[in-house]
This record gives C-alpha cells, sequence and structure tokens, in this order.
C-alpha cells in the first residue's frame, strides 16, 4: 500500500472555501481517477496561530505503478486547478509513504 500525503498550508481568509472545494470538487476529481482504494482530509491540529492552517489529504493507492500513472495523466491539471483558485494562498507539500507493515 503506498499513501500519497499532501500538507496544504492555507490562509485563513480561504480556508472555509478551500475545506468545500476540497470536499465538493477536488478530492472528488482526484478519486474519480481511479487509481486510489481510498482517501483521507484531516486538519492539523497542531497549526500556528500565523494566519494559516495545516491540512493533510491521503490517497491510498495499491501501488507505485498507481501513483506513476496518476502523476502522468492526471497531477498536472488537478494541481494546476487548485493553484490556479488559491495561487499562494494554498501551498502543498507532497510526500509518499509505503506501508511496512
Amino acid at each position: 500500500m503506498i499513501l500519497y500525503n499532501i500538507t496544504y498550508t492555507v490562509a485563513t481568509d480561504v480556508e472555509e472555501d478551500f475545506v468545500t472545494w476540497m470536499k465538493n470538487d477536488h478530492i472528488p476529481d482526484v478519486f474519480a481517477t481511479g487509481l486510489f482504494t481510498e482517501h483521507r482530509f484531516y486538519r492539523l491540529m497542531n497549526s500556528t496561530n500565523d494566519g494559516f492552517t495545516n491540512y493533510s489529504i491521503q490517497f491510498f493507492a495499491e501501488s507505485t505503478s498507481k501513483l506513476v500513472e496518476y502523476e502522468s495523466r492526471f497531477a498536472n491539471a488537478l494541481r494546476y486547478e487548485t493553484q490556479a483558485r488559491y495561487g499562494e494562498k494554498a501551498l502543498a507539500f507532497r510526500t509518499l509513504l509505503e506501508a511496512v507493515i
């Protein structure tokens, strides 16, 4: 199992819109690629009080090849949508994790 984690740092003035858009549009669009088996959406509880809140969106894939396919076929367009909508007000940091159990 491969975990594709995206951590966003989101400005509080767009936070409500960001959460709604992620739940209703972006996450369903990523999941609709058919390359992930499940997803989760979290707000980090230890976010700083500096005008930003951190969120983690986790997508689970059965294999690295599914993630490679996502990256080559879908990732750029979906990232562009987020960038176009929020610009510097929602910055992403991506990590890949592999289950070791």
